[in-house]
């Protein structure tokens, strides 16, 4: 009685795993399936730079992929585009955003305004959707800064020289000066000696 109950628990187990290893491979095909990474999640960029949103997205469908801008300003829509279809971009960012099969999109010649979240949306045909964030940080160089000590640096240069030729020209007119005070000492003393010689 115990042999047949073991060889029951054995196809048992045969089928409990054929069963396992169908539903699996049923799950597999069935729609619904999407990862996305985003390798930098935070960007640091200055005023003027292009900058690269950087994804990686693989689903089995046909997947339509978004991307908002989210700032103090507002939230904005950038570009929304099926893979190996049409691609709908912004008419704010119309001549500064380049797409990639990928889903990771370029921004050109940022400014101070592009600073904020990043949010994109990869959707499967079927309805599922996942989504992904990048940071962005936008410094200003600081030229001003920069153009302030160039300016001072040539102003204090400026000075400086007009100090070197005024202490110049005063050294000439002090030379001069003493050339004439000598010849008129020296004149004055040659007349005292004349005088002195006539009346001995």
């Amino acid at each position: 009685l115990m042999r047949p109950l073991q060889g029951c628990r054995g196809r048992g187990v045969v089928v409990g795993t054929v069963t396992l290893c169908l539903a699996a491979g049923w799950a597999l095909q069935t729609p619904g399936g999407i990862s996305l990474v985003v390798p930098q999640a935070n960007i640091n960029a200055t005023v003027a730079q292009n900058i690269l949103l950087s994804v990686e997205y693989s689903c089995r469908g046909v997947a339509t992929i978004e991307w908002k801008h989210v700032s103090s300003w507002g939230t904005t829509k950038i570009v929304e585009w099926k893979s190996g279809n049409y691609v709908n971009i912004s008419t704010v960012y119309k001549d500064r955003v380049t797409t990639f099969e990928n889903g990771s999109i370029q921004l050109l010649n940022v400014g101070m305004r592009d600073a904020g979240y990043y949010f994109i949306t990869v959707t499967e045909e079927y309805g599922t959707n996942t989504y992904g964030t990048i940071i962005v940080n936008v410094y200003e160089i600081i030229y001003e800064d920069l153009h302030f000590v160039a300016v001072l640096f040539a102003f204090l240069a400026a000075v400086s020289a007009l100090l070197i030729c005024f202490m110049w020209l005063c050294n000439k007119s002090l030379h001069l000066f003493q050339k004439k005070t000598t010849q008129k000492l020296t004149a004055s003393t040659t007349e005292e000696i004349e005088l002195e010689t006539i009346e001995c």
